[in-house]
């Protein structure tokens, strides 16, 4: 870590708002005008709206990070949470990955700490749930996917092979739909190299509590994503929740009571929890409270951004907020980074105001929806194609686009592998099992006894 004495600005986060702030202030700051302090629990960034196709086996998990130190070359990046700042001391509390906890002092701060899931006190879900907020819970998706497929192929206990054929999703905005969406396509495409495995075995819900899904697209294009899901076999429950999922026994509000190895939670997200702990003004919700310029009400040397951050949308009008998304949370980004340097050196700061230029979602391959500019409607294979487009162009780094559209490529002529690595979450179990002490091998059962034939 630098003893350095230019001043410090402090980066909370390298997510969306971490990163490109990161970049964009080293971009505008003069040679040693500062020095650009990132921390984060982890050494990269992670493109979210990448997580269900990585779920689905369309991106390779590797593609969708970007390492923060090969990307931040000119930044100091620690690894560790900040547990709590003081405001008044200008220092911030950093635990390590490993080692004991220490203060470092800041002249700057950027909070991006982003959000984390939003649960309830659902009986059985902290046993049983999958999130969706990083590239392990995608990738451990994945694996556990094509692994029920495989005890479904190799079981005889009809009870085990239906709850293992069982996928719920609780959720219906993007993130569950394009989960549902490409784990049903994976699992569709996988069930032709199984021989006791059909699609027909399967199924495939979704909960949702509102009255439709993805609200963000609209009534029509939400009616239209649930019909073209349905047709697929998917099952759609709007207006209805999770009671319960004990034992992996999921209890839906409606009375659908069904028992499933696969319960994926997306239902919304919060603020992370360890706001409460630095010294700023919150909106209801826990969100850092700041103004159109990005900086925390009430401070000139603090700013906030992204999930975390209670921007105000002024291409919206008054009283209206950004929403918790990539689109905002980029944007933001750059204009939090040129008012960094400008409150360095004493200029006026620049307000935040950007137009949603639409939302797109990906239904599986060759399947989409999107709505651009609030008016134009795609539905199928161009909404899916713009999808891979907007995306594939925001990856960070050339290096990161080049790998996603080289995957994409290559899967017009090869075809998807079907393989689980379940063994990847508890790699040293069969090592340690082989280094401990011999277990006998329980023998076979003996046969039944002939019986003797008793003459008359």
């Amino acid at each position: 870590m630098s003893t350095t004495e230019r001043p410090r600005i402090l980066i909370v986060g390298g997510g969306y708002v971490g990163l490109y702030a990161a970049m964009r202030i080293q971009k505008k700051m003069r040679y040693g005008e500062a020095t650009v302090t990132v921390v984060d629990p982890r050494s990269y960034m992670t493109y979210l709206p990448f997580l269900p196709e990585a779920a689905g086996g369309n991106v390779a998990p590797r593609n969708l990070v970007a390492p923060l130190r090969r990307v931040l070359k000119d930044a100091e990046v620690l690894t560790g949470h900040v547990t709590s700042v003081d405001q008044d001391r200008k220092v911030a509390t950093v635990h390590p990955a490993a080692g004991d906890p220490y203060e470092i002092p800041f002249d700057y701060l950027v909070v991006a700490m982003g959000s984390v899931s939003r649960t309830f006190p659902i009986p059985g879900l902290a046993e049983h749930g999958i999130g969706m907020k990083s590239v392990e819970e995608a990738i451990s998706l994945r694996n556990h996917v094509v692994a029920q497929l495989d005890m479904a192929e190799s079981t005889t206990d009809e009870a085990v092979r239906k709850q293992a054929l069982t996928f719920v999703v609780i959720g219906g905005g993007f993130a569950g739909i394009e989960t549902i969406a490409e784990i049903e396509d994976m699992a569709r495409d996988s069930a032709k190299i199984y021989h006791n495995v059909k699609r027909e075995d399967m199924r495939f819900i979704v909960v949702e509590a509102a009255n439709r899904i993805l609200p963000e697209m609209g009534p029509d294009l939400g009616l239209w994503t649930k019909e073209k899901l349905e047709e697929r076999g998917i099952e759609i429950y709007i207006e209805t929740s999770m009671e319960s999922c004990v034992d992996k026994h999921v209890v839906l509000k409606n009375g659908i009571e069904v028992d499933a190895s696969t319960i994926v939670w997306t239902a919304g997200v919060k603020p992370n929890p360890a706001l409460a702990n630095f010294g700023l003004p919150l909106g209801p919700r826990g969100h850092v409270d700041t103004a159109p310029t990005l900086q925390v009400q009430g401070y000139d040397n603090v700013w906030s951004a992204g999930d975390n951050a209670q921007v105000p949308d002024l291409a919206v009008g008054e009283g209206a907020w950004c929403p918790p998304n990539a689109q905002h949370a980029v944007r933001q980004a750059i204009v939090l980074g040129d008012n960094v340097v400008a409150g360095m050196r004493g200029f006026p700061q620049k307000e935040y105001k950007h137009k949603n230029l639409g939302a797109v979602a990906g239904l599986g391959l060759h399947k989409g929806v999107a709505i651009l500019f609030g008016k134009y409607k795609l539905k199928g294979r161009p909404a899916w194609w713009f999808h891979r487009l907007y995306h594939g162009s925001r990856v960070p780094t050339m290096n990161r686009k080049i790998r996603v559209f080289a995957d994409w490529t290559l899967a017009m002529f090869l075809k998807r592998e079907t393989v689980s690595l379940v063994e990847m979450e508890k790699p040293r179990e069969v090592f340690v099992e082989a280094a401990g002490p011999a277990k006998a091998i329980p023998a076979a059962p003996a046969a039944p006894a002939a019986k003797e034939k008793v003459s008359a």
